[in-house]
């Protein structure tokens, strides 16, 4: 049992990254300092990603979720629901295109892309707001 809940809150954790990963961006438009935790999150995402590696925080889980099995545990709400959504391999029966992993990258690195574009902008025009 305290595999599967330390399985799951490595599951939490992965989801907050990868939302801060994402939309991490918009909370640097509110606390710009916010960008020095944020620029090296987004980079490394999008890496992930577009480079097919491995995040460390899934290896972690997969070694708590093989211990937990070894103690005889069900799915868990978590696995259930929520792992589909970090790892999108798990909804097509087939795989998820690579093309669609790139996609993610692509898509991390335009979207923070442009919010820091802006945020450039806005602090050129206006150096005393930050």
């Amino acid at each position: 049992m305290l595999y599967r809940v330390m399985a799951d809150a490595v599951v939490g954790l992965h989801l907050a990254f990868v939302l801060f990963v994402v939309f991490g961006g918009f909370f640097a438009w509110r606390w710009p300092r916010l960008a020095w935790l944020h620029v090296p999150a987004f980079l490394w995402g999008a890496s992930i990603e577009m480079a097919s590696w491995t995040c460390p925080l899934t290896y972690l889980e997969n070694d708590l979720r093989v211990r937990s099995v070894a103690a005889g545990r069900t799915d868990s709400f978590v696995e259930h629901y929520i792992l589909p959504l970090l790892y999108p391999e798990l909804l097509f029966p087939d795989g998820f295109p690579r093309s669609g992993f790139i996609g993610i990258g692509i898509f991390v690195l335009v979207l923070n892309g442009l919010i820091y574009w802006q945020l450039w902008t806005r602090h050129r025009r206006h150096p005393s707001n930050s």
